[in-house]
């Protein structure tokens, strides 16, 4: 009151005013439909797959999280740095036309593939060196090997967004620092790392929505525990990649190689997009859109090449029929699956089951946790198909229409 000279009734009206004005206004869904609709290329950014960009209905949505997902090798920071290169092209060619904050956790950047991809995939707009420095120099590197230094680095970005018209920002990697500095089993870790991904989380929402840009955020993965999806979902352990390479599992015997992303369940809730990229028939490797307020559940075949992903056309696309999209739980095929030979003759194992309907039922309750279920009416169907690679035991019996059916949990 001495500041301003009022009395304390104009004071508190005062106030009132500011907050009224500082507070979230409401709208309708009508008035969200038409500012997009007005200015379609800032709710996307484009990624330049055209089919995927046709299921996300226009690309990486801006105002939300988008995480991306894989074993090692199968491109995650690639991605990163193809649409680092997408961010800064001008609108006409579905870029942003802005600059890009790329926290790097694994020092896994490279300046040299970033000009590469940009020379291969784009090189009639890139038709020269001084083109390329300027792409470069809208690049904005940080390395910040801490939780407490990414958590800092987010919180201290909003002036930064405002000052180089930032338009995407990238951390590559979450899980890397977070599997670092917390070991679950130790007491009080665990409410600690929630601690330190909620909290991230919650200030990168508020950047992806305030300024309505796109978000990328890279996780790791994790081997799933027969034990129970819960105790599977929090599994974090630094030493899961290792074992997965060498072909062993939780229990000491051979497993199929899906394993799970890391970092839990309540993050996979904090996360708006998830995208999942996996092994393959080499040099082949498999895209999902796991989870998406936009998009159904859809797969893609890509390979990695000088100007970035590029997708392929395959006939069997949708030969998979996955039951159960759980984006916490969605199993991943990692490189050891794909190297298995797919073309022996051997008898596959098989049981004969009185009861169809009730294992069928038994089964899909598994499958809407942790497992891949198909469905097959031959053996030799099942023999042939290539996306199985060996699966475990197939289950066979008849259902209530009297018709053989073979089950397969891959």
């Amino acid at each position: 009151m001495k500041v301003t000279g009022q009395s304390y009734y104009e004071v508190q009206k005062l106030l009132c005013k500011v907050s009224r004005a500082c507070a979230p206004k409401m709208q309708t869904a009508y008035e969200m439909k038409l500012r997009k609709s007005v200015n379609p290329s800032s709710a996307f950014l484009s990624t330049t797959l055209h089919s995927l960009d046709g299921v996300l209905h226009g690309g990486v949505p801006c105002g939300s999280l988008t995480e991306i997902t894989s074993p090692p090798g199968c491109g995650k920071t690639q991605f990163c740095i193809l649409l680092s290169v997408l961010a800064t092209l001008p609108v006409s060619m579905g870029g942003l036309d802005g600059a890009v904050i790329y926290i790097d956790t694994e020092s896994a950047f490279s300046a040299e593939r970033l000009i590469e991809m940009a020379a291969n995939r784009f090189p009639t707009y890139f038709d020269s060196d001084e083109k390329l420095l300027c792409m470069t120099r809208s690049i904005h590197l940080y390395r910040e090997l801490t939780c407490c230094c990414v958590l800092k680095r987010i919180m201290s970005l909003e002036e930064e967004i405002i000052s180089k018209k930032v338009k995407l920002i990238i951390i590559d990697s979450v899980a890397s620092v977070v599997r670092k500095e917390f070991d679950t089993k130790l007491q009080g870790n665990l409410a600690e790392r929630s601690n330190f991904l909620t909290r991230g989380a919650s200030v990168l929402k508020y950047l992806a929505e305030e300024f309505s840009i796109p978000v990328i955020l890279t996780n790791q993965i994790t081997t799933s525990l027969s034990s129970g999806p819960g105790i599977r979902a929090d599994l974090v352990s630094p030493a899961d990649d290792l074992s997965l390479s060498e072909g062993s599992s939780v229990s000491g015997k051979r497993d199929s190689g899906c394993v799970t992303a890391a970092l839990g369940n309540t993050w996979s809730h904090s996360v708006n997009t998830r995208l999942i990229l996996q092994y393959h028939d080499l040099p082949t490797r498999q895209l999902l859109v796991a989870k998406s307020p936009v998009a159904p559940f859809s797969t893609f075949f890509y390979t990695i090449e000088k100007s970035g992903l590029v997708l392929q056309d395959r006939k069997d696309q949708t030969n998979l029929v996955w039951e159960g999209t759980n984006p916490a739980l969605q199993p991943i095929r990692v490189r050891n699956t794909a190297l298995k030979d797919t073309s022996h003759d051997a008898a596959l194992p098989s049981t004969t089951v009185g009861e169809g309907d009730k294992l069928f039922n038994a089964l899909r309750y598994l499958g809407n946790f942790h497992r891949v279920l198909k469905c097959f009416t031959n053996i030799s169907e099942l023999k042939l198909n290539p996306l199985l690679l060996i699966p475990k035991k197939p289950l066979q019996f008849k259902d209530r229409a009297n018709e053989t059916k073979i089950v397969v949990l891959c």
